[in-house]
């Protein structure tokens, strides 16, 4: 099995071979986990959503058409998981649930302080971009997905892509520097 891409092992699944989406599973349970821990700063949240994309995909395996490729379908399923998350669960979430860091394995406490500080400031600009940009910018950043990919995941053109990621960074910038204590330019 570990020669099979994806597509053709989905396709598995699709026809009735469905304790086949335990591979799929391993391949990519740790992007979905990352991409959804991005977007919504919370390690137990993002547990329960990466469950929500492997039941969604089981649930809904008669509807893989297996044309192009397999994460960029995988990556609509989280999509869609995470909006109806934020459609069911319009409350604010506190800021410590919302912002937990992993703990870090640093030698110098200092060091180590700092760099959380960092991350925290990083999360929280993040989560101030708009849902779309954010998408964008983490798939394209953090999962390493083409610009081709995004564009077809989210059902537009690469150009549209490109310049939506450029004004995403710029703006996360912009808003790091103001968390920071500075002036956006």
């Amino acid at each position: 099995m570990e020669s099979l891409s994806d597509s053709d092992i989905m396709e598995k699944v699709r026809d009735g071979q469905v304790e086949k989406l335990a591979i799929l599973f391993e391949r990519h349970h740790v992007k979905i986990f990352n991409f959804f821990l991005r977007l919504t700063g919370s390690h137990n949240l993002s547990e329960d959503l990466v469950q929500d994309v492997f039941i969604r995909i089981l649930k809904y395996r008669s509807t893989y058409e297996g044309k192009g490729k397999f994460t960029v379908w995988m990556f609509r399923v989280a999509r869609n998981v995470h909006v109806d998350h934020l459609r069911k669960n319009k409350e604010t979430y506190n800021l410590e649930d919302q912002f937990e860091e992993p703990e870090s394995e640093e030698d110098s406490p200092i060091h180590a302080l700092e760099q959380k500080k960092d991350k925290e400031l990083i999360q929280r600009a993040l989560s101030q971009l708009p849902v779309k940009k954010r998408e964008a910018l983490i798939l394209s950043r953090f999962q390493d997905m083409k610009y081709k990919e995004i564009a077809e995941l989210f059902g537009c053109r690469e150009g549209t892509i490109k310049a939506s990621i450029h004004r995403a960074v710029k703006q996360l910038g912009e808003i790091y520097l103001e968390l920071q204590g500075g002036v956006p330019s």
